[in-house]
């Protein structure tokens, strides 16, 4: 089975880099834009109170008896002076001072603060009265040194982002490629490998939030080991088992062959047939067995009635029950319904039916029961014969064993059958006693969900 291709490939130090990066342009980009419009605001209620103060400082100078005008002869002590206008006018109308820039007409006829954006410039105006409504004073400001102002605060907030950005995105990229070091060193350490070579992964420093991914990595290569070495066991135990049935079937061939009575040749033939369905026999078992795989799940897991098909079973094995012809008996209850694959359901309750057949005493007594229980639904087949000693029964579900080896028509792979499929089921068996203390009572429970 071939992996799924993954199509979609990105580097984590790229992903962190510019998520960490974009992070920080954007809060950089967001802090600016609230500092320019903080500074905005201030500034202008900085010149606003200043725009304020000249008026009233100048509508006090005009009030007062011999107070000297300002300078009106057009030169200018500083680059933004030009930027200002002022005028004072009296309550009849006669313009009595005004700056070297002002026109001879009002700046403005509002009072208080007012804005008007025109040919001549976007111009900020204040105008107010005294408080004997005798003198007016109007000041305005050309918006020009405010927007010089903040030009100047919003560069030098830019200039540290210009530079430092760059900095902090090298920093970033250094770090990250530090802390993601383990993961290549990880990543040789599994490529160099060879692919039996299936130790976990223990790298001498490995980060905290991998951890998780190196247990499950290793986890999986605990899987993968136990796995080979079941194949491996199983084709050692398979080609063992086979190479008997095929020299017994050689060498009956080799009786037929010389055989020169007609008799013989039919004897030796005879047992040719039979040891070729024995070897079919143990074929079909292990390809069963290699098909049960516990990882792979079950294959289209239905409900199953297990009363009705141990009935059915039983019907294919009347032939064999009653040339054996021991005392048998099928107890089955409503109710008991499983979720799993009828066919290898079926096989179950097949082997362990077979076994009871072949291993118990002739005109002996069997018995199979299905039945729910308190700790869920049973499946039972007991039998009076030999039985399997305590100290045997664990070995008796592992392949390929038998009891007396070399002895009976049996291939050691029933109940280890039995085994895989009630596991692959989440059900368990167990060996015990059988009724009153003799022979093999082989139990599948199937716990209650």
């Amino acid at each position: 089975m071939t992996a799924t291709p993954i199509t979609v490939w990105f580097s984590l130090r790229r992903r962190l880099l510019a998520l960490l990066l974009g992070g920080v342009a954007a809060a950089w980009v967001v802090t600016m834009a609230l500092s320019y419009a903080d500074a905005h605001h201030e500034v202008d209620q900085l010149f606003d109170a200043q725009l304020a103060q000249v008026g009233q400082t100048l509508l006090a100078l005009a009030g007062v008896e011999g107070a000297t005008a300002p300078d009106s002869s057009g030169a200018l002590a500083h680059k933004y002076q030009r930027h200002l206008r002022f005028q004072i006018w009296h309550a009849d109308g006669r313009l009595l001072m005004r700056s070297a820039n002002a026109p001879e007409t009002p700046l403005t006829t509002v009072d208080g603060f007012s804005e008007v954006q025109d040919d001549h410039g976007h111009w900020r105006y204040f105008r107010q009265w005294n408080a004997s409504r005798s003198l007016q004073v109007q000041v305005a400001e050309d918006h020009y040194i405010r927007d010089d102002l903040i030009e100047h605060i919003a560069w030098r907030l830019l200039l540290p982002a210009l530079f430092g950005l760059p900095l902090i995105g090298f920093w970033v990229w250094l770090a990250t490629r530090q802390g993601l070091s383990p993961l290549n060193d990880i990543a040789r350490q599994i490529a160099a490998r060879a692919p039996q070579q299936l130790q976990p992964v223990t790298p001498p420093k490995a980060p905290e939030e991998i951890r998780a991914l190196l247990d499950a990595l290793n986890a999986l290569f605990d899987r993968v080991a136990v796995a080979m070495h079941s194949e491996r066991r199983f084709t050692a135990d398979a080609a063992h088992e086979l190479r008997t049935p095929l020299a017994a079937l050689q060498a009956q061939l080799q009786v037929a062959q010389r055989a020169q009575e007609p008799a013989e040749r039919e004897r030796a033939l005879a047992q040719l047939q039979l040891g070729l369905s024995r070897a079919g026999h143990l074929v079909d078992q292990m390809l069963l067995l290699a098909r049960l795989d516990p990882e792979s799940g079950l294959p289209d897991p239905q409900l199953v009635d297990l009363a009705e098909l141990a009935e059915r079973v039983c019907a294919d094995f009347g032939a064999l029950i009653l040339e054996r012809n021991p005392d048998f008996e099928l107890e089955t209850a409503p109710g008991c319904i499983v979720t799993g694959q009828a066919e290898w359901l079926q096989v179950l309750i097949r082997n362990l039916l077979d076994n009871a057949i072949h291993h118990g005493r002739p005109q002996g007594r069997i018995r199979m029961r299905v039945a729910p229980t308190d700790s869920g639904i049973v499946l039972a087949v007991c039998d009076d014969g030999p039985g399997i000693p305590p100290t045997q029964r664990e070995a008796a579900l592992r392949r390929f064993h038998r009891l007396a080896p070399g002895k009976g028509k049996g291939s050691g792979l029933g109940l280890a059958i039995v085994a895989r499929i009630a596991e692959l089921h989440g059900a368990l068996l167990t060996l015990d006693d059988g009724d009153h203390g003799q022979g093999l009572c082989a139990r599948v429970t199937w716990p209650t969900a």
